[in-house]
């Protein structure tokens, strides 16, 4: 990571608590999973189904992104971030804001609280766009990495509001929207997926993984190919959804989307072929097997569409938020956090006297098993809901446990890191 410019780096305390809340939210997020098997066994729209939804998407996906983006947009746009004080106040309306509206989700409890919870996350959100907006907006140099996070940034937003919406429609007698809440229901959901977290890992990725394997690509034409059509099948999908129906064009719509993924793995895998580090990390490879359980999730939609029951919806779900963007953050993590810590801990003492390497802050057995045990949970997991079968079920979401369990004594390691005595 020596091209990173961490003279621009904001401070750890406007980073730091996205990790330490985004860690323990992944272990509740297991544990209420095992504890609510059969909750994939049921119709999507359900107070705990909901709730497991939304402890993945907003307090584990999006938290642990809201603490990477403040880190990393400095580093690409070579210029401080716009307001440290903007961030750490995202991270209290955001997390409040969660726990507001997942606790009123379990038992669909809709009210003022609930509404109130979202509005903290929608504030939150319009934190974060702004922070990202202006820290681009002074940034000298284009970059495909920056319109991939302001665009997802924006697609966030839109996400967010349509959320709280959805949560006052419950609230009203009559419905605020010219379709029913559960259609809304979709297109909210996959603005969040595909605008929203399929775009900003895609620029934060075409950043990290080139850079940890030493690789680099000429070929920026294959962003730009990549953000042109992710934006149109999402655009089009909105469109044919909000105002006619979701009809057989899913399939040309998803195709326009899996034809921008395509772009943007093309991309990854010529700084791939170019790399001067030959040997592939352990931690890179949670990276290759998330792109490969969201191309899975992709290509999955026509057995969704057609088939009768919940059980491929709920493997695609499983495919997105497990397979792809869990899987993503577990290797990321381990890639990102030390060096953040180490910045805080040891960069003054650089060159002056011998100091640790960011790989020896956390456990590197651990993350070995992390990755076994991932592999295993989701295996499992998956088999699982293919098969309705609970006992399958109830082993694969044990692992989750187990793994969240692990995930979060290696962060917590991180995070608790005291500064060594060095000669």
């Amino acid at each position: 990571m020596a091209d990173i410019n961490i003279g621009k780096a904001p401070g750890n305390s406007a980073i730091l608590p996205f990790y330490a809340t985004g860690a323990v939210v992944f272990l509740v997020l297991c544990v209420v999973m095992f504890l609510t098997p059969e909750s994939f066994t049921r119709h999507y729209f359900t107070p705990h189904l909901l709730t497991i939804v939304h402890l993945a998407a907003l307090g584990w996906g999006t938290m642990i992104i809201f603490g990477a983006v403040h880190q990393l947009l400095p580093v690409i746009c070579e210029q401080d971030l716009y307001s440290e004080k903007m961030a750490s106040l995202s991270w209290y309306t955001l997390t409040l804001g969660i726990i507001l509206l997942t606790w009123k989700f379990w038992n669909l409890d809709v009210g003022w609280v609930m509404i109130s919870g979202g509005s903290l996350i929608v504030f939150s959100v319009v934190l974060f766009v702004v922070n990202v907006l202006k820290t681009a907006g002074i940034c000298a140099r284009y970059s495909a990495q920056k319109m991939f996070i302001t665009g997802s940034a924006i697609w966030l937003l839109f996400t967010v509001s349509v959320g709280l919406l959805l949560a006052i429609n419950l609230k009203m007698r009559s419905s605020i929207f010219p379709i029913s809440h559960l259609e809304v229901l979709k297109l909210h959901a996959h603005m969040g997926i595909a605008g929203w977290f399929l775009q900003l890992i895609a620029g934060v990725s075409t950043k990290l993984v080139p850079m940890f394997l030493l690789g680099k690509s000429a070929k920026e034409y294959l962003l730009k190919r990549a953000f042109f059509f992710q934006n149109l099948g999402l655009i089009l999908f909105l469109i044919d959804g909000f105002f006619f129906q979701i009809t057989w064009r899913i399939f040309i719509e998803a195709g326009f989307v899996l034809l921008g993924i395509i772009f943007w793995l093309m991309y990854l895998f010529d700084a791939y072929k170019n790399r001067l580090r030959k040997r592939v990390e352990l931690l890179m490879k949670h990276a290759f097997l998330s792109f490969l359980s969201l191309i899975l999730a992709v290509l999955i939609i026509p057995v969704v569409y057609y088939s009768e029951g919940y059980r491929w919806v709920m493997v695609y779900g499983t495919l997105i938020f497990l397979g792809w963007i869990t899987n993503i953050i577990l290797g990321k993590t381990f890639k990102t956090l030390p060096f953040i810590i180490w910045n805080g801990h040891y960069k003054h003492l650089s060159g002056k006297v011998k100091v640790p390497l960011p790989k020896h802050l956390y456990s590197e057995r651990l993350t070995i098993w992390q990755f076994r045990i991932f592999i295993a949970a989701l295996l499992t997991f998956a088999l699982g809901l293919i098969l309705q079968h609970l006992v399958v079920i109830r082993i694969g979401l044990f692992l989750w446990v187990v793994l969240a369990v692990i995930y979060n004594v290696n962060v917590f390691k991180l995070l608790l890191h005291k500064t060594k005595k060095l000669a």
